[in-house]
């Protein structure tokens, strides 16, 4: 095999109303394995995401499967219509997200083929890298598979620019499996707090000390203008809700500045920052794992440190 790829295929990220711009750094990701990117938009009166897809330069046509059965982007439901439309492409793309991880592995198993997941760059159409043992090391794969199927890590690319005019298709939706239902879903402020396109995020780990200790980590966020997030010590421990967490396991970010308060810097946490431009770190422990991968570090007490930086910025404000 000779490793071309005459079309790709990727499976756009929204919420029914709009767009993710993780849908355009997949688009990044789909044109180093073809120069034929079409876009899959599927959901329910999801009308404008896929307006907006149509605009993302490079891609040749918008696919828009419109229906109640995928409202919620159950995972039967959306793999059934990605296999739908899956004749003629040689590679799937997906972020590796809660999309991606739910339905590329069934697509995968339908086709007969394997998956490589969490890629973090392309060679080649068919030689990707990816990270192994939660980030320590970094593996290259080839996949012989006639059809690739991969969830890639959306950070990793940069967003392509929104000056293209694809056409909109419509595609016949699949019907409702019926396999599993939505019951219901809980809104929070994590829902204004993107994590995936925030420019600064402020983190705070155990060493916040409780969810009320996180009232400063907040604060410097606000003031910032940035987002705040969570290591998974922070989460279990209960400060602060699950969808804040980054790391292996949680969610992966590529913020201008990363604010590390509190954390020791495990590695399943580092490797959710790799793509931070610049790491900041505040923790009592100079020998915390943390200041290792930190672009500046700061030693001393947090629930110190914090209110003379809010302080200062107040102050910068005011001037």
């Amino acid at each position: 095999m000779d490793g071309s790829i005459m079309a790709a295929l990727v499976i756009a990220e929204h919420n029914n109303r709009e767009l993710d711009m993780l849908t355009h750094s997949l688009v990044t990701a789909a044109l180093k394995c073809s120069d034929e990117v079409d876009v899959l938009v599927m959901g329910h009166q999801c009308e404008e995401p896929a307006q907006k897809a149509a605009e993302i330069s490079h891609v040749r046509r918008v696919l828009l499967a419109d229906s109640p059965a995928l409202e919620h982007f159950l995972a039967e439901n959306a793999a059934e219509q990605i296999l739908s439309v899956a004749g003629g492409y040689t590679a799937i793309i997906a972020s590796a997200g809660t999309l991606g991880a739910g339905t590329l592995p069934r697509v995968a198993a339908r086709l007969g083929v394997g998956q490589v997941t969490e890629v973090t760059r392309i060679i080649s159409a068919d030689t990707y890298e990816r990270p192994v043992y939660t980030g320590r090391a970094t593996a290259t794969v080839r996949s012989a598979d006639p059809v690739r199927i991969l969830t890639v890590r959306a950070t990793s690319f940069l967003p392509a620019e929104r000056k293209g005019t694809a056409k909109i298709e419509k595609v016949q939706a699949v019907p409702d499996k019926a396999l599993s239902a939505h019951l219901s879903r809980e809104s929070d402020s994590a829902e204004k707090n993107d994590l995936a396109q925030a420019k600064i995020i402020v983190a705070g780990g155990r060493g916040v000390g409780s969810a009320e200790g996180f009232g400063l980590v907040s604060e410097l966020a606000v003031e910032f203008g940035g987002a705040v997030a969570a290591s998974r010590a922070a989460v279990e421990a209960g400060f602060v809700e699950r969808e804040l967490q980054i790391g292996h396991t949680g969610k992966t970010v590529a913020p201008d500045v990363y604010f590390a308060v509190g954390i020791s810097g495990a590695l399943q946490h580092i490797a959710g920052i790799r793509d931070a431009l610049t790491i900041v770190a505040i923790n009592r422990d100079q020998h915390a794992p943390i200041f290792g991968v930190a672009d500046f570090g700061i030693v001393g007490d947090l629930h110190e440190v914090l209110p003379q930086l809010i302080d200062r910025l107040r102050q910068t404000k005011l001037q």
